[in-house]
């Protein structure tokens, strides 16, 4: 039971980080930056959502153990 919470846990962060850069890329693009500035941004956004993700878990756990 508790690997199945992990698993759908991982997976929606997983989903949430790429709405995220989804969404920079395309406030990018309408900005008019260039295909790979936009891309870049993208994985910008999703490299910071999946670190903050780290770090809330982290201090979560170290708070609840």
């Amino acid at each position: 039971m508790a690997v199945a919470v992990v698993l759908l846990t991982i997976a929606l962060m997983i989903i949430v980080a790429l709405l995220a850069a989804a969404g920079a890329g395309k406030l990018a693009r309408m900005d008019g930056a260039t295909y790979p500035t936009a891309l870049a941004r993208a994985a910008t956004a999703f490299a910071a959502v999946v670190s903050l993700a780290a770090a809330v878990t982290a201090t979560l756990s170290a708070l609840l153990t």
